[in-house]
């Protein structure tokens, strides 16, 4: 299955994809979040659109927000792929480096991403990322695999002075306001069949900026998992962000960062594409 969420931010209704075609399932009565995911939902989603036939169908111009309701934590894993340690002049890493971003960074797949004040550093980072399916603590690496979800694309966004410039961790630099872009949609395991050879991409105002495949992960998905449940519990609907590919603003001679009025578009094979406009920064 490949499952949506839509409508007015904060406001979202569930949906899901049946032949490129989207749905509105909210007489579900269920978000997309830790209680679906750790009750089953998906076998009771699934039931539920095999009996009815007839759910409203989305037009194609409703917003889209993030297809899994707000979770307990994102968990990114910097540095996974050799190409992008090396054009940011770090060691490839011995063990996953883990940082966590912050919930309140996401939006919706096509939403404005917002600069920061301040910010003279702001990055793009595309991703695949993963859904966890069940509660995760100790997994062994055999069978890690079995408590993933599915997967989404997510734009890791950063901001570089922040993350690496300003005497702290990375989470700095990870957790602005709109800095998680997740979706268009979440994909059930079963709709990739490898996720380990995939390719990734993202364009900034129509040129190619990253261009990329899972195939070069130096940690793979069942080994993240399970390294990441030794270190916290991991809770129905959580999100791993497994890494992204070289090509980041940070890697340029000279880097190169983001202004207002450019225009991001990225992608996965089979996970969709999104598109987002930045905005510069806006008082609340």
């Amino acid at each position: 299955m490949k499952l949506i969420r839509f409508g007015e931010a904060g406001k979202e209704k569930t949906g899901i994809i049946i032949n490129d075609k989207r749905y509105d399932t909210s007489a579900f009565g269920e978000d997309y979040n830790e209680q679906f995911f750790g009750n089953d939902g998906l076998k009771r989603l699934a039931d539920f659109v095999s009996s009815n036939n007839d759910l409203p169908e989305i037009k194609d111009e409703v917003r889209l927000g993030s297809p899994v309701g707000r979770p307990s934590k994102i968990v990114c894993i910097g540095l996974n792929y050799v190409d992008h340690a090396r054009e940011t002049n770090a060691t490839p890493p011995p063990e996953p480096v883990i940082f966590l971003k912050s919930t309140t960074a996401i939006v919706g797949p096509n939403d404005d991403i917002m600069i920061p004040k301040d910010s003279v550093k702001t990055d793009w980072e595309v991703e695949l990322a993963v859904v966890i399916g069940k509660k995760a603590s100790y997994v062994a690496e055999a069978e890690a695999m079995n408590y993933m979800a599915g997967y989404v694309l997510h734009n890791d966004v950063s901001e570089r002075e922040f993350q690496l410039e300003r005497s702290g961790t990375w989470d700095k630099g990870k957790g602005c306001d709109t800095f998680a872009p997740i979706g268009p949609f979440w994909a059930t395991a079963d709709e990739i069949s490898d996720p380990h050879k995939l390719r990734l991409w993202l364009k900034l105002n129509g040129k190619i900026m990253q261009d990329g495949t899972t195939a070069n992960f130096i940690f793979d998905i069942p080994f993240l998992i399970s390294y990441t449940s030794r270190f916290m519990t991991l809770l129905p609907g959580d999100i791993i962000s497994t890494g992204t590919p070289a090509g980041v603003g940070l890697g340029m001679k000279p880097p190169f960062y983001l202004k207002a009025g450019d225009v991001i578009e990225l992608g996965i094979d089979g996970l969709g594409s999104a598109r987002q406009n930045l905005i510069a920064y806006v008082e609340n």
